[in-house]
């Protein structure tokens, strides 16, 4: 299954919020991170954050898209419960 994510980088420490509503990407899963966004940091950072969120392993998460964005897609197992 996919997720959207919103990632808010340079944060105090890594914490999902919630799930919220953006105009831009439709419903979204907001995580904030404690890396900078640079050289893939973030990205790495929203894995671990949200593979501990949903209590997965961190190679089950897996960034499908938007690298560079601030909304992101990653993929989770099937069945993966509160993903909605």
């Amino acid at each position: 299954m996919e997720i959207r994510v919103l990632a808010v980088p340079n944060a105090r420490a890594g914490e999902v919020i919630g799930w919220e509503d953006d105009p831009r990407a439709g419903r979204v899963l907001r995580v904030k991170v404690a890396a900078p966004p640079v050289e893939g940091k973030a990205n790495a950072a929203l894995r671990d954050v949200i593979a501990a969120h949903f209590g997965l392993a961190k190679s089950r998460v897996v960034l499908a898209k938007g690298s560079t964005s601030r909304v992101k897609v990653f993929t989770l197992p099937d069945g993966t419960c509160e993903a909605s």
